[in-house]
């Protein structure tokens, strides 16, 4: 088993102690102190030293190290200090924590100012960083554990019931569903009903399960009341007569409707209307007959029509091209004319010039080189005026061959202006004659033979409407005969189908209550099963508390709790001989369960390490425990901090002339009267006191 020790600790400007040191070198001590004194910044430091947090689990951040002067203001510029030695089994190990302010000098300032906090750690005085400092006391103990093993109240006081309730099952084994089952004979029946879900599991399927079918067994009674109330009285109905009576209105309503057939297909109507058919038929021969070679006559002009148009459209095409021809060669013969207008002029103004000595080149302005001759200005000139009069032949010859080609072009276009008009006056002529046919194809109607068959037409239609007009005052009353007999059978329909109805109803009623009988069984069976699941969990808490509670002296543990309606629900709340921890538990009892409940994880944790016990003048007579022990204790007598240590104490152990020394030292009267141990704890008491000793014999 491992096990710390604390041989030292020492405090400097840590939460208002200036300078402390504390030597209990492995052994227990005391520490005494009125309130304000101290007591509880000893522990804090204690626990700061190692995870950065004080006795109540607050972090550096949320409580206030640094010391204070006597207004309350923090006092700048000081290093706050906990040094502690520690014995890890055999080995010596020695933790230091400094905490101190950072100033900085800004840039452009001559003061520093404050920025914030640092924090030195160092092992052995070795300056190491934080997070090997972290490391290595991990590696000693969990920060968790640690607390659970030095701190009496922690595990009741800072754990979640949840954290507490596993940490004892950790500790104390839990109890299988076999233990549970073989416990109980009647659990036998749940290892079946279970299968592969877990015991929670099948009780949310059971509560499922008995929440749905609650609510269908609500719904019943409302569903049947709702189907009775939807039943019509049908008392005064006799199903056999209701058929009888529909089956003779029926047979009535068939003779009615062949009545009415007779009537729509009278003899006399239906001759009149084959008549007025062949009269039809008549007349559509004879209107086809004579529109036919009309008509003939209609496609075969449409077809010439067509044709003329066709040419029309080409003459059209070959007319708009012509035209456009005679306006590019009107473009080409007037440049034609202009150049030929250049050169004449150009001609006549070489033939005006003279010679002259001098005289610039009218070609490229340059003067002739001096001593030209008269014979070779005139060759020059004659051979210039040469070239413009082939020149102009040139374009002569050309500009009369594009004229002709104009005259043509222009003799070409009146001749197609001429056709143009032309098929214009045949398409023109061609379309007179065809609505002239169309005009004739109408004339049908004055044909002496179609009027005939016309006449014949309109007085059999009138002979038959005459007829039909007066039948239809029959037809009406049959058809309202027929609807009446409608109406009736309809009428006994709804009652019948009133029969139908109450019969569908009797049948949902009694669905409705098997299907009730049912979920009744269902419900029966969950119930059943919850019941051995609760059984269940009482036996396995029976078992559990029981094996959880034996592993501890004062401590014990309520780990469920039944509710109202039957069920079991987890908790797990400390006792001690009854009394709740929580409430009703005076200190001293809280104390000595917290130590027993620290013996027993210390075995399972195989650790022993310092406890702190604050309050511990609330214990008469506190747990045994093989830990070491810092004990805080609220003493009025003792303004400052006074530390007793094991070795500082008397044990009873002692003989009697040493506890005479010790009673004449300690100004303890009458020893005599004191049996032993009492003798023993009253000289403790006074050493406990820090009262000096009247150095007189005890008479």
């Amino acid at each position: 088993m491992k096990e710390i020790k604390l041989l030292n600790l020492k405090l400097r400007n840590f939460k208002g102690i200036r300078e402390l040191e504390i030597a209990p070198g492995a052994q227990d001590i005391e520490i005494f102190g009125d309130n304000g004194t101290g007591k509880t910044t000893v522990a804090d430091a204690w626990f700061w030293l190692l995870f950065d947090k004080d006795s109540k689990e607050n972090s550096t951040q949320s409580f206030d190290i640094k010391t204070l002067d006597e207004q309350g203001n923090v006092i700048h510029g000081l290093e706050h200090e906990v040094t502690g030695i520690l014995q890890v089994d055999s080995k010596r190990l020695e933790f230091k924590k400094i905490y101190k302010e950072k100033w900085t000098k800004q840039r452009g300032s001559a003061t520093k100012k404050f920025t914030g906090h640092t924090t030195d750690y160092f092992i052995n005085s070795v300056p190491v960083k934080k997070k090997e400092y972290e490391e290595r006391i991990s590696e000693i103990i969990d920060e968790d554990i640690f607390k659970l093993l030095t701190n009496p109240s922690y595990f009741n006081e800072e754990l979640h019931w949840t954290d507490r309730r596993e940490i004892l099952i950790e500790v104390c084994g839990d109890v299988t569903t076999e233990d549970v089952i073989n416990q109980n004979e009647e659990l036998e029946k749940l290892s079946n009903v279970l299968s592969d879900r877990s015991l929670e599991e099948h009780q949310k399927v059971i509560h499922s399960k008995r929440k749905e079918i609650n609510k269908e067994l609500e719904k019943i009674p409302i569903r049947i009341d709702e189907v009775q109330q939807s039943m019509p009285d049908i008392s005064a109905l006799n199903e056999e007569n209701i058929k009888s009576e529909i089956e003779g209105l029926k047979m009535r309503k068939q003779a009615k409707e062949k009545k009415l057939s007779q009537i729509k297909n009278g003899g006399q109507s239906a001759d009149l209307r084959n008549q007025l058919a062949e009269i039809k038929a008549e007349i559509a021969e004879f209107k086809n007959d004579y529109k036919s070679d009309i008509d003939a006559l209609i496609d075969k002009r449409q077809e010439e029509l067509e044709s003329v148009r066709k040419e029309y459209r080409e003459v059209m095409g070959e007319y708009n091209d012509t035209d456009y021809q005679i306006m590019r060669f009107e473009s080409q013969i007037g440049t034609l004319e202009d150049k030929i207008k250049t050169l004449r002029d150009n001609w006549h103004r070489w033939n005006e010039k003279e010679y002259q000595p001098d005289l610039e080149c009218p070609e490229c302005g340059h003067e002739f080189a001096a001593g030209q001759t008269r014979k070779e200005f005139n060759a020059r000139k004659a051979k210039k005026l040469k070239g413009i009069n082939q020149d102009g032949k040139e374009l002569k010859s050309e500009l009369e061959s594009k004229q002709e080609e104009l005259s043509s072009l222009e003799s070409k276009l009146k001749r197609l202006q001429e056709e143009k008009q032309e098929k214009q006056v045949a398409a023109d002529e061609v379309k007179s004659e065809i609505e002239k046919l169309k005009q004739k194809a109408q004339s049908y109607k004055d044909n002496g033979q179609y009027q005939q068959l016309q006449v014949k037409k309109e007085e059999l239609q009138r002979k038959l409407d005459n007829l039909e007009e007066s039948k239809q005052e029959d037809i009406q009353e049959v058809e309202s005969e027929i609807s009446q007999l409608e109406s009736s059978i309809d009428s006994l329909k709804v009652k019948k189908s009133k029969i139908k109805q109450v019969e569908q109803a009797k049948n949902r009623i009694e669905e409705l209550k098997q299907k009730e009988k049912e979920l009744a069984a269902e419900y029966e069976k969950l119930e059943e099963q919850l019941y051995l699941t609760e059984e269940f969990v009482r036996t396995k808490v029976d078992l559990l508390e029981e094996k959880i509670n034996s592993k501890f002296e004062y401590a014990e543990f309520k780990l469920f709790e039944e509710q109202v309606n039957g069920g079991v629900k987890e908790v797990c709340e400390t006792t001690f001989d009854g009394v709740p921890y929580g409430s009703g538990l005076n200190t001293g009892a809280q104390i000595n369960v917290g130590l027993d409940i620290i013996n027993t994880l210390s075995d399972h944790y195989s650790f022993k390490a310092p406890i702190f016990i604050d309050n511990a003048e609330s214990v008469t007579q506190i747990a045994d425990i093989d830990a070491q022990m810092v004990k805080l204790i609220v003493s009025p007598h003792h303004k400052e901090l006074f530390i007793v240590s094991e070795s500082d104490l008397v044990n009873d152990d002692l003989g009697v002339s040493d506890l005479r020394e010790l009673a004449s030292k300690l100004n303890v009267r009458n020893y005599s009267a004191y049996r032993k141990n009492e003798l023993v704890e009253q000289i403790n008491k006074k050493i406990r006191l820090g009262e000096e000793p009247e150095l007189e014999e005890v008479s």
